[in-house]
């Protein structure tokens, strides 16, 4: 049988598409979900791939957090880059509380996390994790974004690392079939369906995405969180996305 994975794109707090199509494939997609052999992603993808691969039954508190997240980040007066607010802090909190204790076990050789180096801008996956706190710091290195996220780039094994999604935001693995999701209109797997006139699309860090207005809407989303209510609208669209790729692909269950 072909190996089918799963990628999930950078995204910001978009991410929060990725934990409705998450909801999806827990609820839809157990047909799929019994075949997939990796997960992959970068940034707020890697957070969601990581999640829903050590502890799917968590996918509820991590979209609580996420809603709770974007709240307390619109709640300051520059939004993430405010002076004195620690967004980095506040994120690992969040992964510290909803990980088990066993997901660096889980993960290790199954989840492939997007990392760019700041000393070379060279992109790697991370697929190997000797403790749980590894597994946490190499997700905060593939969020960290410079000055947006911090000053101070995350270190790991002795190395210097940023943002995964500046030089690989959607990987896609070696071997058989990686299916994608992203937020962002484009030649994906799973992504909400913009007019496709006049169908122009440009690769931005090994994804390709639909140059619309749309999609520059969501950039500034996925940076500055929108309201609550638009968070739910893109919630549900992940899930509706999902759910019509399932029955399409024949993966519902």
């Amino acid at each position: 049988m072909t190996h089918i994975h799963l990628s999930f794109s950078a995204c910001g707090f978009l991410g929060i598409y990725h934990l409705g199509a998450a909801t999806a494939l827990r609820t839809r997609g157990r047909g799929l979900l019994r075949d997939v052999t990796g997960f992959a992603g970068a940034s707020a993808g890697a957070l969601v791939a990581s999640v829903l691969l050590t502890a799917p039954e968590r996918i509820e508190a991590c979209t609580r957090f996420a809603f709770a997240f974007a709240q307390e980040t619109r709640m300051q007066a520059l939004g993430p880059v405010t002076p004195g607010y620690d967004f980095m802090g506040r994120l690992r909190s969040g992964i510290d509380s909803i990980l088990p204790q066993h997901a660096h076990e889980l993960a290790r050789g199954r989840l492939h996390v997007s990392l760019t180096g700041v000393a070379d801008w060279q992109n790697r996956l991370v697929s190997s994790f000797a403790s749980r706190d590894d597994l946490i710091t190499v997700l905060l290195a593939s969020c960290f974004v410079p000055v947006y996220a911090g000053l101070k780039p995350v270190e790991y094994e002795g190395q210097r690392w940023m943002d995964g999604g500046l030089t690989d935001s959607l990987p896609v693995l070696p071997t058989g079939r990686t299916v994608t999701f992203s937020p962002f209109s484009g030649r994906v797997d799973v992504s909400p369906q913009d007019s496709r006139w006049p169908g122009v699309y440009v690769s931005v860090a090994k994804q390709d995405a639909m140059v619309s207005v749309a999609n520059v809407v969501r950039v500034w989303q996925a940076l500055f969180p929108p309201g609550r209510q638009t968070m739910e609208a893109i919630y549900c669209r992940g899930m509706i996305d999902t759910a019509r790729f399932l029955r399409r692909e024949r993966w519902s269950q």
